[in-house]
């Protein structure tokens, strides 16, 4: 197992290089000099020709393109992701700071999308057939269909604006992930509901399952025991893959409830093309889909004895 992880980290090495590069020539090619944003970020005056060409030299923009690359990567490799043209912070620590609110919105939004998706699928697959297992087919059909900034809206003009339940911005507790958190897995959840449905009553008929019905065991243990184990195996690989782009692609909710995360800080590089922040987000990012898919691996090969990993079939 321990030559698995290494042989994934290796193999991810071009994988990160092949992104950052892709992010820095993304960010060349964009319209607009970050020396000019830098020196008129309040849009009163418009900076001289030769202010312009002395903030490029400071920034270490007027060097040729991959000795830019280069350095940036080098230094990158020692733990210093350098500092933003626009605060002139550290963008470590500033990436430092900003990851536990997204982490924290991630998790909560991985649990409401896991825990509700597999109880309505397991369910839904108990009862088949019933109005309760039609009437949540079409509602995940809705679920999958209304847009997440429509759905944040509406969730702030009821709970916070008509109800005064719950905050519409900000860190400050529990409730404040409340409503973004359910935002980002709502659609995941009515995906979750479907594989969890499918894959149960995919077991249901498996030759095992109707064996140990004929034995006389209980519903229960039939459920809980033999199909959700199995059934299970691949809605832990979805969601997975799901906690890790909500790790680096939470931008509508960070950005409409407030929530200072890494993705409001990318969006934020994005406009004002700071490009080390940018640079830094991906590679914070491309780290962390490789470390949650390995720990995806290894989680689904200790619940199927039937994965080996790394071995050919």
């Amino acid at each position: 197992m321990i030559r698995y992880c290494c042989k994934r980290i290796l193999t991810a090495v071009p994988v990160l290089l092949g992104i950052s590069l892709l992010a820095f020539i993304l960010g060349v090619l964009s319209p607009g000099d970050p020396a000019e944003f830098v020196l008129n970020q309040d849009g009163l005056y418009a900076p001289t020709e030769q202010q312009i060409t002395a903030m490029r030299s400071e920034l270490g923009l007027d060097r040729p393109l991959w000795l830019r690359y280069t350095a940036w990567l080098q230094c990158a490799l020692q733990g210093d992701l350098g500092t933003s043209y626009i605060t002139g912070r550290d963008i470590a620590a500033e990436i430092a700071q900003r990851l536990p609110a997204t982490i924290e919105l991630a998790v909560l939004a991985l649990l409401l999308a896991g825990l509700g998706g597999i109880t309505l699928g397991t369910v839904c697959a108990v009862y088949q057939g019933s109005t309760f297992d039609n009437f949540f087919k079409n509602l995940t059909n809705i679920m999958l269909s209304i847009p997440s900034f429509w759905l944040a809206l509406m969730l702030i003009l009821v709970f916070s604006e008509t109800l005064r339940w719950l905050p519409t911005s900000g860190t400050g507790s529990l409730l404040h992930f409340l409503l973004p958190s359910f935002v980002l897995s709502f659609a995941t959840m009515a995906t979750v509901c479907r594989f969890m449905r499918g894959a149960l009553l995919s077991e249901f008929g498996k030759q095992y399952f109707l064996v140990a019905k004929a034995r006389g065991i209980s519903k229960i243990n039939l459920i809980t025991r033999y199909a959700l184990p199995n059934a299970v195996i691949p809605v832990i690989a979805l969601l997975g893959n799901y906690f890790a782009s909500v790790l680096g692609g939470s931008i509508i909710a960070e950005s409409i409830f407030a929530i200072p995360g890494i993705s409001s800080m990318a969006l934020e590089a994005i406009r004002y093309r700071d490009y080390p922040v940018l640079q830094a987000y991906v590679l914070v990012s491309g780290w962390i889909l490789i470390l949650v898919t390995l720990a995806v691996d290894l989680l689904i090969a200790n619940l199927n004895p039937k994965v080996k990993l790394g071995e050919k079939l």
